[in-house]
């Protein structure tokens, strides 16, 4: 994922399909006295609601539909938010935020969910979930540049999204990618010939890749299988929120919920590879 460094905040409206219920955004400066206190003993930052700081856009994990936030990540969150009994609410907050667990420390937000890859450095300012994603780099070129492979990208210009694994595979590899504030703007950038090929995440490629235009010019030419896996953060020692994520992903997974909703947002469903072990 990416950082908009400056950006202000945003309260946004957001859908999930899987329920077919409009999530109330546009909060007051007041909670109408809802209790703070969710199901299991959960304490939230707001009374009512579940709040999630994401980052937009980064489809087809979290992005404006029809002035909805949807996708992968809002559908899961939301399984939680119904097990709680409230509402989701999204945040739309810079990505640096993520990484330093900023937007929970200042109870901003109750969780983070924005296609977050689990590192060992992240670790250590946030507590992650299990892992509900497996997630691989894509190389995405034009296919008149004659990249055919990684290989092939030395001394090419290469984009990456600024602050990203992505990114950092590409830098510890030995190449030096333009930056670019979202995902948006690296597959813009790769459109518009700034650069000749990013490395960025598989699914944003898929999605990205069943417009036919887009197909007709670029392509795929490598995966990087780089072990990355995505979990939902929350604030250090937040373990009844993280025990009710948790069990909303496994009994996803074991209801087949988690299926419907991969194949929804992200494409076929291949359960040898598609579905995470917790890490």
């Amino acid at each position: 994922m990416n950082t908009v460094l400056g950006r202000r905040s945003r309260i946004l409206a957001a859908t999930t399909a899987t329920a077919g219920l409009l999530l109330v955004a546009g909060c007051s400066s007041s909670d109408g006295g809802a209790s703070k206190t969710a199901a299991g003993g959960v304490q939230l930052v707001k009374g009512g609601q579940l709040t999630v700081c994401t980052h937009l856009p980064y489809p087809p994990f979290q992005s404006e539909i029809d002035g909805k936030v949807q996708g992968f990540d809002v559908s899961l969150v939301d399984l939680a938010a119904k097990k709680l009994g409230v509402k989701q609410e999204i945040l739309d907050t810079p990505f640096e935020n993520f990484k330093t667990g900023a937007f929970l420390n200042s109870d901003q937000c109750d969780l983070g969910a924005a296609g977050m890859t689990i590192t060992e450095e992240r670790k250590k300012n946030v507590d992650f979930s299990e892992p509900y994603f497996d997630a691989t780099q894509a190389v995405l070129v034009d296919k008149k540049s004659g990249i055919t492979s990684f290989a092939g990208l030395k001394g090419k210009k290469v984009g990456a999204q600024a602050q990203t694994t992505g990114e950092d595979y590409a830098r510890g590899k030995g190449l030096d990618p333009v930056s670019f504030e979202s995902s948006d703007a690296v597959l813009n950038g790769l459109r518009t010939g700034q650069v000749e090929a990013v490395i960025i995440d598989y699914p944003v490629v898929q999605g990205w890749l069943k417009d036919t235009a887009n197909a007709g010019a670029f392509k795929v030419v490598d995966n990087l299988n780089t072990g990355e896996q995505y979990g939902f953060t929350v604030k250090k020692g937040n373990t009844k929120l993280l025990a009710a994520l948790n069990k909303a992903i496994t009994d996803a997974k074991a209801d087949g919920t988690y299926k419907k909703l991969y194949e929804q947002w992200i494409g076929p469903y291949d359960e040898s590879v598609a579905a995470p072990s917790a890490s």
